[in-house]
């Protein structure tokens, strides 16, 4: 079975400059879930729980998930106040309890809490595959969205894990499912 995490895709993302291709990365995960409960898998929705006043305080309307986004009633949330999703969280007992296969990876932001969920992910010894177009952020001041998604992609590709990380295109992870 495979798990997908979805990372911080909560409305409070939508304050600020905007986000890289925001509405195919909301498809492109939207397909992901609906191939991976197709099945059996379980979809982890991990939900960044802010401090009081900031964009994603609790039961703030920044905290509340992008409404695009589909959810289904056996989905699973995991709240966190750090970059990396597993710190402070169940998250790691949960996904020993749920023994997933693979543990796909998307979601916002490339290069904070993406990618701190993904190296976790390693270092949790669970095995990551990151749809390379399912992750999103805003241009940095040095560099434009693009580009760091490109370089988070080769990155993680290269990281020093077993079995190592893959990072492939939505449309490539749902073919392999037989996906259309």
């Amino acid at each position: 079975m495979d798990v997908i995490l979805i990372v911080d895709m909560q409305a409070g993302m939508l304050d600020g400059a905007p986000k890289h291709d925001l509405a195919g990365v909301v498809a492109r995960i939207n397909a992901l879930m609906a191939m991976v409960r197709g099945s059996g898998g379980r979809a982890v929705w991990i939900r960044h729980c802010g401090r009081p006043g900031d964009g994603f305080e609790a039961r703030s309307p920044g905290w509340e998930f992008l409404p695009a986004l589909v959810r289904a009633p056996e989905d699973i949330e995991v709240g966190k106040t750090l970059n990396d999703a597993y710190a402070g969280t169940g998250l790691a007992a949960i996904l020993r309890d749920l023994t997933p296969l693979r543990v796909l990876v998307c979601g916002w932001a490339t290069d904070f809490c993406v990618d701190s969920t993904v190296r976790s992910t390693v270092s949790h010894g669970f095995p990551a595959v990151v749809a390379a177009d399912a992750h999103t952020l805003s241009d940095r001041p040095h560099l434009e969205a693009p580009a760091v998604i490109r370089h988070h992609n080769w990155l993680w590709s290269e990281l020093i894990a077993d079995p190592p990380v893959r990072v492939l295109p939505a449309a490539d992870l749902l073919a392999e499912a037989g996906t259309p």
